[in-house]
C-alpha cells in the first residue's frame, strides 16, 4: 500500500517522551502532567491548560540505574521509566499522578520522588487508591480519589477549572479523538484491511503522549487518507490475530508479529485502542465526575480488579473482540516479571485455549524488543500452526 502521508510525522513523535507537540504546548503556557496508567482517567488530566502524557522510555538501552534501584525482580517497564528519570528525560513534566494498580509502577514513582528527579518549583506528585472491583463501593472510592488526588491539587496549584462544564467539554474534545481512532481502527475488520496494525498502534500511541488539540489536524487527514486508500492486492499477511495483554509502547513490538506474517487485527492491551479509544456517554441527571468515573471502572479490562464478574468479562471481551476483528489466533504477551498479567495471561490462555477454542501463543517479553529472533521465530511458528488448523478444518 501507498504510505500514509504523515507515518513519518506520527513516528518522530514517539522517538522521544519530550517530543514536538509537547514542547510546543508547554512554549504557550500550558501544564503537562505525567501519568502512568489507563487507571488514572485521562480527561480528567486533560483540563483548561493541561495536557497529558502517558510516560513511557523510547530508545531504551542500558537500565543498570532503574535496576539498582528497583532490584531486577521489577518489570522492565518501571525500571526503564526509572532510568529515563535519572537521565533527565522527564524534566518537561509539571507533576505525575501514579495509581496503585501495581507495586511495581508505584515504587518506580516513588523513587522519581524521593532522588527528586524533577528540578521545577511547584512540581508534586500524587498516588491514587484504584478499586480492586467494580462495585459501587469501588466507585465511590474511585470519584473520591480523583477528585482529592487529581482534580483538587491541579486547580489548587495551576488554577485550572475543574467545573461540571469544564469536565464535559473536556470530554466532548476526548470523544472526537475516540471517534477518529474508532473509525481508523474499524477498517482492521476489513478482509484486506487498507490499514495495518503497525500503523495504527503508531497512530493510537500518539494519541496518549501527545496534546489532543495539536494531533487532530492530522488525524483527520490520515482518516480520509485511508478511506481512499486501496489495499494490497495480493495481501502479505498469512493470519489475522489479536494481541492481548500487559503495557506495550514499543513500535517494534507490533512490527515484528507482523513482519512474522501474523496481521494485528485488535490491540487489546495498554497503550491500545480497545479499551482506552471508546466514547465517554454522559447523561444530564447524574454528577459528571462520578459517570466519568464509572465508565474508566467498568471498561477498564487491567487484572488490577480481581472480583468475579471482571474476570470473566476479560476473557469474554476477548472473545468478542476477536470475533469482531475477525482474528483466527491470539497472541497473549506480558513483559517480564509483570504479577498481574503473568496470572491473567496463564489463566485467560487456557480459557480461551481451552474453552473459546483459540489457537493462542503466550509470550513473556522484555520492554524492548528490537529484533528479536527467538520472538520472530515463536510467531512465525505460531503463524503456521494457524495455517495448518485452517487445512485441518478450522479452530479444534
Amino acid at each position: 500500500m501507498k504510505d500514509l502521508k504523515h507515518l513519518y510525522y506520527f513516528e518522530n513523535l514517539l522517538m522521544d517522551a519530550d517530543n514536538d507537540l509537547v514542547r510546543q504546548a508547554q512554549a504557550e503556557g500550558r501544564v503537562c502532567v505525567g501519568s502512568v496508567c489507563y487507571q488514572i482517567p485521562e480527561v480528567l488530566m486533560n483540563l483548561g491548560n493541561a495536557f497529558t502524557v502517558r510516560l513511557r522510555a523510547p530508545r531504551t538501552g542500558s537500565m543498570e540505574m532503574g535496576t539498582y534501584y528497583l532490584t531486577s525482580l521489577l518489570c522492565e517497564y518501571s525500571r526503564a521509566l526509572l532510568e529515563r528519570a535519572i537521565e533527565g528525560g522527564y524534566q518537561f513534566l509539571d507533576c505525575i499522578m501514579a495509581p496503585d494498580g501495581c507495586t511495581m509502577i508505584n515504587r518506580c514513582v516513588e523513587n522519581m520522588e524521593l532522588l527528586k528527579m524533577n528540578d521545577k518549583e511547584h512540581f508534586f506528585y500524587q498516588y491514587l487508591e484504584v478499586p480492586m472491583k467494580a462495585d459501587e463501593n469501588g466507585l465511590n472510592l474511585y470519584i473520591g480519589q480523583c477528585r482529592s488526588k487529581i482534580l483538587e491539587p491541579l486547580h489548587e496549584k495551576f488554577g485550572i477549572d475543574i467545573s461540571d462544564e469544564a469536565l464535559r467539554k473536556a470530554v466532548e474534545e476526548h470523544n472526537k479523538i475516540c471517534r477518529l481512532i474508532t473509525e481508523l481502527g474499524n477498517f482492521r475488520k476489513e478482509e484486506k484491511p487498507r490499514i495495518t496494525g503497525y500503523e495504527f498502534h503508531i497512530i493510537t500511541m500518539c494519541t496518549y503522549v501527545c496534546p489532543h488539540d495539536l494531533l487532530i489536524e492530522k488525524l483527520e487527514e490520515t482518516l480520509e487518507e485511508v478511506k481512499n486508500r486501496q489495499p494490497d492486492e495480493k495481501w502479505p499477511f498469512r493470519a489475522r490475530v489479536a494481541v492481548v495483554g500487559s503495557e506495550i509502547d514499543d513500535i517494534d513490538m507490533i512490527k515484528l508479529v507482523e513482519d512474522s506474517g501474523a496481521y494485528v487485527c485488535a490491540d487489546r492491551f495498554c497503550f491500545g485502542s480497545l479499551p482506552g479509544r471508546e466514547e465517554i456517554i454522559l447523561n444530564d441527571d447524574e454528577d459528571v465526575l462520578t459517570q466519568i468515573c464509572r465508565h474508566y471502572m467498568m471498561s477498564c479490562m487491567c487484572p488490577r480488579h480481581m472480583d468475579t464478574p471482571k474476570m470473566n468479562r476479560r476473557r469474554e471481551y476477548v472473545d468478542e473482540i476477536a470475533k469482531e476483528y475477525k482474528a483466527d489466533g491470539i497472541i497473549y504477551e506480558q513483559m517480564k516479571f509483570c504479577d498481574p498479567w503473568a496470572y491473567e495471561r496463564m489463566v485467560g490462555s487456557h480459557v480461551l485455549r481451552d474453552e473459546y477454542g483459540y489457537p493462542v501463543l503466550t509470550i513473556d517479553r522484555p520492554y524492548a524488543v528490537g529484533n528479536s529472533g527467538q520472538l520472530r521465530t515463536r510467531v512465525q511458528a505460531f503463524v503456521e500452526s494457524i495455517e495448518i488448523k485452517k487445512l485441518q478444518g478450522g479452530r479444534k
